[in-house]
């Protein structure tokens, strides 16, 4: 079995929009993040992410979407979170050119909790099969620090969906528009990490000078989880600092 590791001052809780909930976690004070952690679940090291950036000042609130919290990956338990979001109807795994489901719920999220704590707007972190949901976010005004990390879906099985933004036309027509107005996204990625495809990019193509690309060389074909478990150090600290300057402002 997994080793499962305890959740200490995180508050735990739900939150339910348009007849979808999911349970919440959240810790610190500041301005919101929410943090969607990668396959399988909230694992330890995506634990240890978001306790970094509760310590740099900030509101975390991380939704458990799949699989469970603190417990460790397994091949397993990987496989087992897999076939949950690959049957979900909140989450298209293979169709192009539309927008998730489930990001509609995230951004009823962002606005709950930018209502409630303020500040100049929200930031939102996602990792490997929610690495695009903060772009799909940005179609929200309140959206004004996205993080991409490893972003995945729909799942790239041939040129077409390894270049798809998980976005449909009229998202990506918005996103564009508030990429040209000047909200920058922050995407990170291994290099020869198959399972982001050619997003990067796309993302270039779609944002122009908004997208500011944090890219490592991969060493092993196995290297694609850059904040949590083959963690960049570098990446990490470009993150934190991202929301700093997009969060913090005075």
């Amino acid at each position: 079995m997994s080793k499962v590791v305890e959740l200490i001052g995180w508050k735990s809780g739900s939150f339910t929009a348009a007849g979808i909930s999911h349970a919440t976690y959240r810790k610190g004070s500041g301005p919101a993040v929410i943090v969607v952690h990668e396959i399988p679940g909230i694992t330890p090291a995506v634990l240890q992410f978001a306790e970094r950036v509760v310590s740099s000042g900030f509101t975390v609130v991380m939704p458990l979407l799949v699989g469970e919290v603190g417990r460790a990956p397994s091949g397993k338990y990987i496989a087992s979170s897999m076939s949950k979001i690959c049957v979900s109807r909140e989450f298209t795994t293979m169709a192009m050119h539309q927008t998730s489901p489930v990001i509609a719920w995230l951004r009823a999220l962002a606005k709950s909790l930018h209502a409630e704590v303020g500040g100049v707007g929200v930031g939102a972190i996602g990792m490997c099969f929610s690495g695009g949901f903060a772009l799909g976010m940005m179609v929200d005004d309140i959206m004004v620090a996205p993080v991409l990390s490893q972003p995945s879906m729909p799942f790239s099985l041939g040129k077409a969906r390894a270049a798809d933004l998980n976005l449909s036309p009229d998202d990506e027509l918005i996103v564009k528009q508030r990429a040209e107005a000047g909200c920058q996204v922050l995407g990170l990625r291994f290099t020869g990490d198959k399972l982001v495809g050619t997003r990067f990019e796309s993302l270039r193509k779609l944002l122009g000078d908004a997208f500011v690309a944090v890219e490592f060389a991969s060493s092993t074909k196995a290297d694609h989880s850059v904040l949590t478990e083959q963690i960049q150090e570098d990446g990490v600290v470009r993150v934190l600092d991202f929301l700093r300057q997009k969060l913090l402002k005075n």
